[in-house]
């Protein structure tokens, strides 16, 4: 049974942008090899990291979507970490893939409601007590 994944990972940021797109093309053909379908790739670009992972602060932030069977993702993830390139990388099931809706018309304002008085209470204590 196919159901929807999305892969998340992490390449070092001292890698030239070729290299980056060699790594890209590696696993989106890995994971093609394997009958993978739908395959979506988007590069992030380097982006600082949360905390230091292998004495690194940035990393090249990759994301790919695609439908495949839970067997089929296991070569990939293993190529990823025994990469020297890969400092992380997140697969995740998702239980559904949302599409945007096809209308995005602007929602209708709802008008301010009128104030009609402001209302003071006082409590009876000055700011010289």
């Amino acid at each position: 049974m196919s159901n929807n994944y999305e892969t998340l990972y992490i390449l070092r940021p001292d890698l030239g942008e070729e290299v980056v797109q060699q790594q890209v093309e590696r696993y989106r053909t890995l994971i093609s090899e394997h009958s993978a379908t739908d395959i979506e790739v988007k590069v992030w670009g380097k982006k600082r990291l949360a905390y230091p992972i292998k004495k690194l602060n940035d990393g090249v932030y990759v994301q790919m979507n695609y439908q495949a069977s839970g067997k089929q993702v296991a070569p990939m993830e293993r190529a990823m970490g025994l990469s020297d390139e890969v400092i992380r990388y997140l697969t995740l099931k998702l239980d559904r893939v949302v599409a945007p809706p096809a209308d995005l018309s602007p929602l209708t304002e709802i008008p301010p409601s009128p104030i009609t008085e402001a209302v003071v209470e006082d409590d009876g204590i000055s700011a010289e007590d």
